[in-house]
């Protein structure tokens, strides 16, 4: 029987320390992403083993449970109800308890359900002082490695992926019409539609900016309105009349880079004066000085330089392809799943905007696609080599579909990954993949992709290149047969069984 939504996000919320211990809930295309206040109150051993759950990645205080396509919307949906919920809940006289979360039925039991920490017995017949002594110990040694863990880059990445994540269904959305409406053009088909599937298509990415500052100044800390208004002097037709450097400024110079810029030094602003302003001043003060301070230095710094930078972004991404293609794509297929496991794959989305609204296509998305074409084909060895086993032939059969649409997480975690071997085989046939489309950079065919966030065959639909549409599909379809066959026969041949060390072998049929 299929799990429900409800169930699965009943059995979560306990097990990464009830709802007060829970600061921010969204979602990917497969990642119910939630901020924690305590690491050490999530068990990632029990998320991981909830039905439906396809992985776990715990970086600092950000914890991502992967539960793939489609379903992560409803969970997220669900998971976000039970918090309100328990929000709103009437607590007994007394109970002054910060939102911890007993919950009843399947989720009141499994392994979070148990141990000191909950109240269960002290394991191992150990005596209750040997058993804290020894929790003390463990807690200090994950509270070292979060530490570790915790470095200002890594926290950097992680807060502006939870900038522009949010983002990518318009982004998806609005590519793929802006694909079609491209398709209906160049045929002469509903001369009528077109205009008007170009002004859908092309209304958000007009305004991107404005976006980007709002979750700027949400994630890191300030008023989202008032990032979004810094963000949008990016945008603003008006800016042609100002001069930065004895050049005049042009609406959206500095893109996405430049209102996330614009949005950081807003919520700069806005702490040094709520810590300034009187109370009774502050309503008014303190807005206006943000905006003004922040509007200021946007339109007479950061426009400027962020348009600098962006311009660089794009000329270097043409020139490693054209000078460097099969060794740029061998080296980017080949180490994005790795950035996909660890959750840091989602860094990249400025690169690729920047390049989207500079160029109208990033050329860095289909190489870095091809490493799904890889696992795809690991996969299918894996599936080949192991044909007693009933139950890792029934995964891989279940994520398969997904892993040929781009969805990469239900392999990695599910087959490859556990396996130990496989995910290797698989990035080598992500790298040949890469190497095989950027072969043709270098003759001088691009391969772009109007939006992001689809790749596999999903990514057909969005894409394009300095050639054509057809070209860029014929290349691109040759970078994905070429990752499936180098990767099925590289797995093929290097893995025999399960990789585990002390994992059990394949379960013969009897």
């Amino acid at each position: 029987m299929q799990r429900s939504s409800y169930d699965t996000a009943a059995a979560l919320l306990p097990l990464v320390g009830g709802p007060g211990n829970v600061t921010s809930v969204a979602h990917c295309m497969t990642r119910l992403r939630l901020g924690v206040a305590d690491r050490e109150r999530v068990d990632a051993e029990a998320v991981r083993a909830v039905p439906g759950v396809l992985g776990v990645v715990a970086d600092g205080d950000t914890l991502q449970v992967v539960i793939g396509p489609g379903a992560v919307v409803a969970v997220t949906a669900e998971f976000e109800r039970l918090l309100d919920a328990t929000a709103t809940a009437p607590r007994a006289p007394g109970d002054d308890r910060p939102g911890d979360f007993a919950p009843t039925g399947p989720a009141a039991t499994g392994p979070a359900a148990t141990g000191p920490a909950r109240g269960g017995a002290v394991p191992g017949g150990l005596r209750s002082a040997d058993g804290m002594d020894l929790a003390a110990r463990g807690a200090e040694l994950r509270a070292a490695r979060a530490r570790r863990n915790a470095t200002p880059v890594k926290t950097a990445l992680r807060r502006v992926a939870d900038v522009f994540v949010p983002l990518i269904p318009a982004l998806i959305g609005c590519g793929v019409l802006a694909g079609l409406n491209g398709l209906l053009v160049n045929a002469g088909w509903l001369p009528g539609l077109t205009p008007a599937l170009a002004a859908i298509a092309s209304g958000f990415m007009a305004l991107i900016s404005v976006f980007v500052g709002y979750n700027t100044a949400k994630v890191f800390g300030g008023t989202p309105v008032l990032g979004g208004a810094v963000a949008a002097v990016v945008v603003y037709p008006g800016v042609t009349k100002v001069t930065a450097f004895g050049v005049a400024l042009a609406p959206g110079q500095g893109g996405v880079l430049g209102a996330l810029a614009a949005a950081l030094l807003a919520v700069g602003v806005e702490r040094w004066c709520r810590g300034r302003v009187p109370d009774a001043l502050d309503v008014l003060l303190t807005p206006t000085v943000t905006v003004l301070v922040a509007g200021l230095a946007t339109l007479y710094g950061l426009m400027y330089a962020a348009g600098l930078v962006s311009s660089a972004i794009g000329t270097a991404a043409n020139w490693l392809l054209a000078t460097t293609g099969p060794l740029a794509g061998l080296v980017l297929g080949g180490l994005f799943l790795p950035l996909v496991m660890l959750g840091l794959h989602q860094a990249l989305i400025p690169i690729h905007t920047t390049l989207i609204q500079q160029q109208g296509y990033t050329v860095l998305l289909p190489l870095l696609a091809m490493a799904g074409a890889g696992q795809v084909g690991a996969a299918i060895a894996v599936y080949a080599r192991l044909r007693h086993d009933t139950r890792l032939r029934t995964t891989i059969r279940s994520a398969l579909p997904a892993g040929l649409l781009g969805v990469g997480e239900p392999l990695i975690y599910g087959v490859s990954l556990p396996l130990g071997r496989p995910f290797l085989t698989a990035c080598a046939g992500g790298a040949a993949g890469g190497a095989f489309v950027g072969f043709f950079a270098v003759l001088g065919d691009r391969v772009g992709a109007t939006a992001i966030g689809p790749s596999g065959w999903a990514l057909f639909p969005l894409l394009t290149g300095n050639r054509g549409p057809a070209l860029a599909a014929t290349i691109y379809a040759g970078g994905l047969l070429t990752g499936y066959a180098v990767g099925f026969l590289a797995t093929y041949a290097c893995f025999r069984g399960p990789g585990i060390p002390g994992g059990p072998s394949p379960r013969r049929s009897r």
